[in-house]
């Protein structure tokens, strides 16, 4: 399991709830007719697609070449790069830079706002969704545990899940003025009964570090036993996130 050789097709066939909900933070950023704004984490374009849906001159960026090249087929009108939220440039600046289920992924926060900030206009602004404190804290709880139990290895998961106020010093720090904030749960269906062991497969590679390849399977398997209690009802699998949104501007303007 890896967390950058993505499977675009189990992404949107089972996960489009990532996209669905980021529709939300497009109405957050207010996209207008000819502005030019930077999709940071664009993974397969939708959300991208719908900024350049309202006159924008729309660019995405993702780190990782299979989302690239899914967009770009999917949307060959929009122009989709590879690059890292950590070491981008662009040779004209940003009105707006915006980011949806992406930086959660991005342990340098410092580094990432930086950059953001850089590549924004004076008075531009930065709209952004991604994993906050508490995100998921059940499944890898659970996961550890069964890692713990079965290789008595002390796997800790690799993301990014910060609070409000935590965040909010990154951005200061970068000279980004945050202007809204909020910090809330959101249950969220996963598809079919083998709805948390896609989720696994799909985004939580880098909980398995280390992990031998012949104890993966008997590892979800007791990862999903111990998830029953908290995260199925009703025939229903969820996964409990937490999601942190901000609106920010950069200093100056």
């Amino acid at each position: 399991m890896t967390t950058n050789n993505w499977n675009t097709q189990l992404y949107d066939q089972k996960h489009a709830f990532v996209f669905q909900h980021g529709k939300g933070v497009v109405e957050l950023l207010e996209p207008k007719v000819g502005e030019r704004i930077l999709d940071l984490g664009s993974g397969t374009g939708h959300l991208t697609k719908a900024i350049a849906d309202a006159g924008t001159t729309v660019i995405g960026l993702d780190s990782a070449a299979s989302m690239v090249a899914a967009a770009s087929k999917d949307y060959p009108e929009i122009e989709f790069v590879l690059g890292d939220a950590v070491n981008f440039a662009f040779a004209e600046p940003f009105d707006a830079v915006f980011s949806n289920a992406t930086l959660h992924w991005v342990l340098q926060a410092d580094k990432a706002a930086a950059y953001i900030a850089q590549a924004l206009k004076p008075s531009g602004r930065f709209v952004a969704e991604f994993g906050g404190l508490h995100n998921m804290h059940y499944v890898t709880t659970a996961v550890h545990a069964a890692i713990s139990d079965q290789t008595g290895l002390d796997v800790r998961h690799r993301w990014y899940f910060p609070s409000i106020a935590d965040y909010s010093a990154v951005l200061a720090r970068a000279g980004l003025e945050l202007r809204s904030a909020w910090l809330f749960e959101r249950l969220t269906p996963l598809e079919g009964e083998d709805g948390m062991r896609n989720w696994i497969k799909m985004f939580g590679g880098g909980l398995f570090n280390g992990v031998p390849e012949d104890r993966l399977e008997s590892i979800v398997t007791q990862t999903e036993q111990t998830l029953r209690v908290t995260n199925y009802k009703d025939g229903q699998w969820f996964a409990d996130y937490w999601r942190i949104r901000v609106i920010a501007v950069k200093s100056g303007s």
